[in-house]
């Protein structure tokens, strides 16, 4: 049994929505730069002629300028390709030209894609370097509410009510463990007894290192391009550092030793500032030290340095010679700079992005000059380093970082005071990222009922109103998957060296996780990446081609009914089978209506392709695939 595509979608969606397929036009590269030279005169930062504003897409979109999709429609068009004078737009100098009236038919048809965060409208908000200590509000309660209660009532906002203690299991399982919890656990854990029973909890799960390290090790293979396969491996223009990545997620290296360790490399961490040499001809923005000086800025620091490595940045404030200075850190000889590809005669010289805390000695050899840059980036005034990592964190467990987008960190952040919090807490637990979590994981305000947003809120207009739904991960959805039906890789080979299990850590855990195996099609198409780029972030938008493999793909199909083979060994009564699934699945026991559905699904007497129809109802549901 199936169901048709629509019918899929509409119980899929839910919060989300469908995603548009990959843009082609650069906003950044095509768009940006004609709005900046054409039209921001009449048309930003508070000069709106026609009641036009380019500031936001949003701002573009409510005066109706464009349609996207429908570029023959979009007013805009119509104006920048008007042979009247008099009508056409901009009315000063020259029209656009057909390349570029071209591109802005194109980005229109493609959807009017906009860079995430980005606005012409000039901003008063200048990002602090050093950090800056907050003593949190006086009274009781833990530190993280008491700053976001002062938040909530300027806002007059109710604080949400905590939810109830399967949801939180669920929840907190996912975020520090990316697993479910077993159903004995979860057993022992709702019927547990106490005031401390949820900390104690939280700090029981963040002590198996296993488990810790298979999870997060997703995360920072996204964020330092590091994968199993794919390009550079085969022919030695990349390495791999994942032995050393498993390792110290394992053993909790402090985030300080971690990133030095990783820009002042050992020969078993190098991988990340070698970057990927690419075979034949490249952009001068793709060379190594490019790749150099972007990783190191947006992964550590949450700034883009990429179109600075072409141009000045029409982004943010980031001049082509920061990008160059910190690429000349890794240069071997010295590094000529181009810009939008053409050589401009001039050399560039080491130097951090932020110079009042120190220099590098451009004469010094290229392992010391890593040194001193690798000092300088976890300097303890650089507040701006803690400050990136305490908003990873808090995103990934929160849904929407304090600063958002997490690469935008010159943006102001919603709590100034909370941010800052964070980014000292962090250091005063000597760069425990563990301790980070459990502090953010113990408060009230994380346990709160997840905000139903209707609307994205973006730039100025946001308003934090509690943690938001957040769909599984690829590896999250296959390893729920995998515990639900009691299959997975089994003992394939895992590419880095495993930790051993702690104590008593239940069989359903005992296996090896999607993090640590090759990515298949069904992990691509949910959202893993291929690691080229840096990835601080996964979509989190459904999308047609996952709707489709979800549907009929044949990768779940087959592990569907291998689960549903493997259950009916267990289970030969039918209320048992799926008090089971819903327990694994759902954390719960279904209802007497759930149960009625259930059992008409799995067919009397069960068949094997109605338990399978049964589990691919359950995967199906929001319930399933978000995180609550």
């Amino acid at each position: 049994m199936r169901f048709s595509i629509s019918t899929l979608l509409a119980t899929l969606l839910g919060p989300c929505a469908i995603a548009a397929d990959a843009k082609k036009v650069d906003f950044v590269h095509d768009i940006a730069p004609i709005i900046k030279a054409r039209c921001a005169e009449c048309h930003t930062n508070g000069k709106y002629k026609g009641s036009v504003s380019f500031d936001t897409r949003e701002d573009l979109l409510k005066s109706k300028a464009i349609k996207p999709g429908r570029s023959a429609d979009s007013e805009l068009v119509k104006r920048i390709a008007h042979r009247d004078p008099d009508i056409r737009m901009p009315p000063k100098g020259k029209p656009l030209d057909a390349r570029e009236i071209a591109l802005f038919k194109r980005w229109i048809e493609e959807g009017a894609a906009w860079e995430p965060g980005y606005t012409f409208k000039a901003s008063t908000y200048v990002a602090p370097l050093k950090p800056r200590r907050i003593t949190p509000p006086p009274g009781d309660g833990h530190p993280i509410d008491r700053i976001v209660n002062v938040y909530y009532a300027k806002h007059m906002i109710v604080p949400p009510k905590i939810v109830d203690d399967e949801t939180f299991a669920r929840r907190v399982y996912l975020d520090l463990l990316g697993l479910l919890p077993a159903p004995d656990e979860l057993h022992a854990f709702v019927n547990g007894a106490g005031p401390d029973l949820r900390e104690n909890l939280v700090r029981n799960l963040l002590k198996e290192d296993r488990a810790y390290a298979d999870h997060w090790l997703s995360f920072w293979n996204d964020m330092l391009r590091n994968d199993y396969a794919g390009t550079g491996y085969i022919d030695g223009g990349r390495k791999q550092i994942s032995a050393w990545l498993y390792s110290s997620l394992a053993k909790n290296k402090p985030f300080d030793q971690f990133t030095r360790e990783l820009i002042s490399p050992t020969p078993e961490s190098e991988g990340f500032v070698r970057g990927i040499k690419w075979r034949g001809n490249v952009n001068a923005s793709q060379i190594v030290e490019l790749q150099f000086a972007q990783n190191v800025s947006q992964v550590f620091f949450g700034a883009n340095l990429k179109c600075a490595s072409c141009h000045d940045s029409f982004i943010d404030h980031w001049k082509l010679d920061d990008a160059y200075s910190l690429a000349a850190v890794i240069a071997d000889q010295p590094l000529e700079m181009h810009r939008c590809d053409k050589a401009i005669g001039t050399k560039a010289s080491p130097r951090f992005l932020w110079p009042e805390l120190g220099s590098i000695d451009a004469k010094a050899p290229r392992a010391k000059r890593l040194e001193q840059v690798a000092a300088l980036v976890t300097h303890p005034d650089n507040g701006r380093f803690t400050r990136t990592i305490a908003n990873r964190i808090w995103q990934r467990m929160m849904g929407r970082g304090i600063v958002h987008p997490v690469d935008m960190m010159g943006t102001k952040p919603w709590s100034e005071d909370l941010l800052d919090y964070l980014a000292v807490y962090l250091v005063d637990q000597k760069y425990d990222l563990r301790k980070l979590m459990e502090h953010i994981a113990t408060s009230r305000t994380y346990q709160s009922r997840p905000a139903i947003l209707t609307k994205e809120p973006l730039g100025e207009n946001y308003v934090f109103r509690g943690p938001e739904l957040r769909r599984l991960s690829a590896e999250q959805f296959l390893d729920a998957v995998w515990m639900m039906t009691k299959t997975g890789p089994g003992k394939a080979a895992a590419p880095v060296g495993l930790v051993p299990f702690g104590k008593n850590v239940p069989s359903e855990r005992r296996r090896i996780r999607a993090s640590l195996v090759n990515a298949d099609a069904l992990m691509r198409s949910l959202g893993r990446p291929n690691r080229e780029q840096v990835v601080t972030t996964r979509p989190d938008l459904l999308t047609t081609l996952q709707a489709l493999d979800l549907s009929n793909g044949q990768t779940l199909t087959d592990l569907l009914s291998r689960g549903a083979s493997a259950s009916l060994k267990e289970h030969a009564n039918a209320d048992a089978l799926i008090d089971d699934v819903y327990r694994r699945a759902l954390c719960r026991r279904p209802t007497a209506a759930e149960l009625a559905t259930a059992r008409s699904v799995v067919g009397t007497p069960m068949s094997q392709d109605g338990v399978a129809d049964l589990l691919w109802v359950i995967v199906m549901l929001p319930e399933f695939q978000l995180i609550r």
